[in-house]
């Protein structure tokens, strides 16, 4: 094909390209009452006698048991997904539901741009790559298994948008809490066996990626997602071309019965229902490659100003980030002594350190880290913490990458709410 023409549905408007158009959901009017209410208030509405620490408590701090519940309904056969939308299909788990060390299919999340396909039948689908190649391929998911070799990695997958629930002011789209990430066991052939057989011209610059899934509006041809990565990206031996999962076939939510996986960059390179994979000589400008889907201003923006789409840059490698996943936020302890842990990972990047504060961020104690499964992998860590008093405790973890970048108390707002990787924080009690 030419590669510098333009996709069959590309006539698609600035706002079909935006992340999604989903509601903003946040109680703005609460919040401000909380970040005003006095520690009296406070105390009472947690329903404690004390916070030990408060004095630590940053000015406007809201208590994040009192923050937005984001846990809900179940979602499909998943368990306790928190349903964001239903058309399309976006749904999380809460971060307690995420402490197995590899993520089960039924509490991996689910970000869809369109509608699933119809037939997921692992026996007729196919998978073309084409475009600036010197041998143009039509294979099945036998031919994939036969022709090249099967590899199992852990690895993380994330949504750009996750976090978006806690800025301020609020960002348009889904309401992501902290559950928009997962690191199942991805079975399949790696990206860059499969291009390497194709052929790859000199010119190619960019990757172009298709799924079966079909536009919201139904018009047919009308592709609901098309991304891609950078040539130089597309050769990291992790990312994988995945037809199992945890060592069955994919979840259908997941993409069955065949999907990309691109570890440490946004859940939207990692292409679901794959049908096609083309490679350009331009930056590749499917829908919700341009405009201002997966982009962040180019400079920091004040909260709530307008920035040209031309000072948007496309958003590439995750930033570090920790999840705390026991216990569970809210929970009442008996024992002034507690065992936590949780995970941690950063993107193209390995996490280097783990640090947990129980006094608002006065001080902080360094967890036990574990090495990564694979590259690709998140990392597990755990602690051990001593409460002095009785009363409310919040729990913060915040992790260090091996470049030494270390999650933020707080993030420059952006107009899409991407890349919140601010410390992630729980609530207990002490009796």
């Amino acid at each position: 094909m030419d590669d510098n023409s333009k996709l069959p549905d590309q006539d698609f408007t600035l706002a079909e390209q935006s992340e999604d158009t989903t509601s903003i959901e946040q109680p703005n009017e609460r919040r401000r009452f909380l970040q005003g209410a006095s520690l009296a208030t406070i105390t009472a509405l947690l329903g404690v006698s004390a916070i030990p620490f408060h004095k630590n408590m940053a000015e406007g701090l809201v208590p994040i048991a009192l923050a937005d519940d984001i846990e809900g309904n179940a979602a499909l056969d998943k368990d306790g997904l928190t349903i964001h939308n239903d058309r399309p299909v976006n749904a999380e788990p809460a971060a307690h539901l995420l402490d197995d060390r590899i993520t089960p299919q039924s509490r991996h999340f689910i970000r869809n741009n369109g509608n699933p396909p119809t037939s997921m039948d692992v026996d007729t689908w196919s998978l073309t790559v084409d475009g600036l190649v010197d041998n143009r391929m039509t294979l099945s998911i036998k031919d994939l298994k036969s022709k090249f070799e099967v590899v199992t990695k852990q690895l993380v997958i994330e949504c750009g948008g996750n976090g978006r629930a806690f800025f301020t002011p609020p960002a348009s789209g889904n309401q992501w809490g902290y559950g928009a990430v997962a690191c199942s066991e991805w079975t399949g052939v790696r990206l860059v066996d499969v291009l390497k057989e194709a052929g790859i011209k000199d010119n190619v610059i960019y990757t172009a990626h298709e799924g079966a899934d079909t536009h919201l509006s139904g018009k047919a041809g009308k592709l609901a997602i098309s991304r891609g990565v950078p040539i130089k990206k597309a050769m990291d031996p992790n990312i994988l071309i995945a037809f199992e999962q945890n060592g069955k076939p994919i979840h259908p939510m997941n993409g069955a019965p065949l999907r990309l996986v691109v570890p440490g960059w946004p859940g939207s390179c990692s292409q679901k229902w794959l049908t096609r994979i083309y490679l350009r000589d331009i930056v590749h400008d499917g829908p919700k490659m341009t405009g201002t889907a997966y982009r962040i201003p180019n400079r920091p923006v004040a909260p709530g100003e307008k920035v040209d789409t031309k000072d948007f840059v496309i958003i590439e490698a995750m930033p570090i980030k920790s999840l705390i996943t026991y216990p569970a936020t809210g929970q009442t302890v008996n024992d002034k002594k507690l065992s936590i842990r949780g995970h941690a990972w950063a993107g193209d990047r390995k996490v280097k350190e783990v640090h947990v504060s129980h006094d608002f961020g006065a001080t902080w104690q360094k967890a036990k880290l574990e090495e990564p499964a694979n590259d690709g992998a998140w990392q597990h860590w755990s602690a051990e913490l001593s409460f002095p008093l009785s009363g409310y405790y919040e729990v913060w973890a915040r992790a260090t990458d091996s470049e030494g970048i270390t999650q933020p108390f707080a993030i420059s707002w952006n107009p899409k709410g991407y890349l919140n990787n601010t410390f992630h924080r729980i609530s207990l009690v002490v009796a």
